[in-house]
């Protein structure tokens, strides 16, 4: 629904799969086989120009188009008659020769493809500007630290800034499986009725070379009219990324819980209100992107369920995916730009991620007490030991360090100030630094690479 789409389909990918756009693709398709033919001398080189200048969608009937779709079965068969019939008013002989040799999923097929190609580059463009934001954020945050949290529970110290490379270097391994699959993608479908191409005769072969150097696609081994992996691999590339940034806006949700507070989104009028409550800032891109996440599985269940085609070409598992591949990209799109928005003007709170080390009294760094005491007292006895105090610090609702510093089994072995220092977040985040440093490394590397 239109009334959805700023709220969930907000990216530039929405565009690319508007009716215009789709009609357009397979319009495409349609003028470049002609040029391909004539080339190749399978049609007369006069009927390229007739039929290459009525391949424009505004010159359809969209609202005819699609009720005679519903009773021949798709989009391109009543698309053909339209153009044929277009061409036919500038050239009568020229229109024998559109669609010539092809068949309808040649058409919506490809169609596709050009579509998917131009989504890829904005999502190419998209990714690049979300890697090199996050990737900014994660260095403005690197010594930030904060409670690690496993299990939903206090864990150790970490800094803000890993947390934001966990999801910096995912990125990055979808931005390298986006170059990747495009060479497998981006594939011309050109095969006729059964694959064969049977009608082109000698020149099938020809003519299917020539038209993909037209279009600029890879020419396939085999025509791929049922074999589906290709748009597979691409939903689920936009399926994943879109799980990435689905974990970072529910992480983010959860640190933007009032008892929490240690981020926020970014402050604009109107934006996160309640309905009910003036005090409510709600973690509206958080939910967006939650949305589209939640919604992607089924999608990507559909185009799985699409493999299972008959024979040389399908019925229903095929036109299953004409709708759900671009909804599932759309839907990602605005996961996409959403993430973006979020994490270029996000708020963080680095006072309250000190201030929530601390509600614990100390117990956020047992961990440390516990390996300097083993040394001395062993593993097992200094585990049981710091953790009968915590339970005491958290029952009498002392400090850990003081506890600490009275015990007798403890006095003995740690000074007040070794206790301290061991207690001290600052000096527990290990080699949170160099994994940073790693991922940062990467950003400049790769992007120099694709760029």
């Amino acid at each position: 629904m239109a009334l959805f789409t700023p709220m969930l389909r907000s990216s530039a990918l929405t565009a690319v799969f508007s009716d215009e756009r789709t009609l357009q693709g397979m319009l495409e398709f349609e003028a470049a086989l002609a040029r391909a033919q004539a080339k190749c001398g399978a049609i007369p080189q006069s009927a390229v120009r007739a039929i290459a200048g009525q391949c424009q969608a505004v010159k359809l009937n969209a609202e005819a188009l699609a009720q005679a779709a519903a009773s021949a079965g798709n989009l391109a068969i009543p698309l053909v008659k339209q153009l044929t019939a277009n061409v036919k008013q500038q050239d009568e002989q020229a229109a024998h020769y559109v669609h010539w040799g092809a068949t309808s999923q040649d058409a919506i097929d490809t169609g596709m493809v050009l579509q998917i190609r131009e989504a890829l580059e904005i999502t190419q463009r998209l990714l690049a500007r979300l890697i090199i934001v996050l990737a900014e954020q994660t260095q403005r945050h690197q010594h930030s630290l904060m409670p690690g949290r496993t299990w939903m529970q206090h864990a150790l110290p970490v800094t803000f800034g890993l947390k934001l490379a966990g999801t910096l270097d995912a990125l990055l391994r979808w931005q390298e499986r986006l170059q990747e699959l495009k060479p497998r993608a981006l594939v011309l479908q050109f095969g006729g009725a059964a694959g064969t191409l049977a009608s082109l005769k000698e020149q099938g072969a020809e003519v299917s070379a020539t038209l993909a150097k037209e279009l600029n696609l890879a020419e396939a081994n085999t025509p791929w009219h049922s074999q589906r992996d290709r748009l597979l691999e691409v939903a689920g590339w936009f399926a994943g990324v879109s799980g990435t940034l689905g974990k970072f806006a529910n992480d983010f949700a959860l640190l933007m819980q009032t008892e929490v507070a240690e981020v926020s989104e970014p402050v604009v009028e109107g934006r996160g209100g309640s309905s009910a409550m003036p005090h409510k800032r709600n973690p509206v891109a958080c939910a967006a992107v939650l949305t589209a996440v939640t919604r992607l599985p089924g999608l990507m269940a559909t185009m799985y369920t699409s493999q299972i085609q008959q024979h040389e070409r399908a019925l229903g598992g095929w036109q299953a995916e004409w709708e759900t591949l671009p909804e599932l990209i759309m839907l990602a799109g605005g996961v996409m730009q959403t993430s973006l928005e979020l994490i270029t003007d996000m708020q963080v709170n680095t006072r309250k991620m000190q201030a929530n080390l601390a509600i614990t009294h100390g117990l956020i760094m047992a961990e440390s007490v516990t390996l300097a005491l083993a040394q001395r007292l062993g593993k097992q006895a200094a585990h049981h030991l710091v953790e009968q105090l915590c339970h005491r610090a958290l029952d009498e609702k002392q400090p850990l360090e003081t506890l600490l510093a009275q015990h007798p089994d403890v006095s003995p072995w740690l000074s007040a100030q070794q206790i301290q220092d061991l207690l001290d977040p600052q000096h527990a985040t290990g080699s949170a630094d160099y994994f940073i440093g790693q991922v940062l490394a990467r950003v400049g590397q790769q992007n120099k690479e694709f760029s």
